[in-house]
């Protein structure tokens, strides 16, 4: 089942977002990750964010943020990935949204590959400021 993030679902949510952005993105030190939990876990408060909660275990398997069409991330637990979690919360958000765009690392090739397969586009390849890494802006639209 997939609902809006509740108050209760901070911590367990936030805490999938620093292991997961750990495990996919381990040519970025963990420092990074670890200085923006505070930053992020007070945004995910704030922000338009879907989880997708087991209906018989009610454990939160993953979430997808949103800032109006542009996709914050898409973060699944490790052992729930390529188990039909992430392409949920995508289609989800693809049914309630005319385009949407996000941000991918280059060197994080499943996420890549993932995107494209579920209708993203390449549109431009940039640096990431924060990190010096190059990423990707990739882009959907409803056909």
């Amino acid at each position: 089942m997939i609902r809006r993030l509740q108050k209760t679902d901070i911590d367990i949510v936030s805490q999938i977002w620093l292991t997961a952005n750990r495990e996919a993105h381990n040519f970025v030190p963990a420092e990074y990750w670890e200085n923006n939990f505070i930053p992020v876990k007070e945004m995910l408060l704030q922000a338009e964010v879907y989880v997708y909660e087991d209906e018989n275990s009610n454990e939160i398997y993953g979430f997808i943020g949103l800032e109006d069409a542009y996709i914050a991330g898409v973060f699944v637990r490790r052992e729930l990935r390529s188990k039909g979690t992430g392409r949920a919360l995508l289609d989800y958000v693809k049914e309630r949204k005319k385009e949407l765009t996000l941000h991918v690392y280059a060197k994080n090739e499943r996420a890549v590959r993932f995107y494209q397969r579920e209708g993203f586009q390449i549109l431009e390849k940039m640096t990431d400021e924060a990190t010096g890494e190059e990423e990707y802006l990739m882009g959907w639209k409803r056909n």
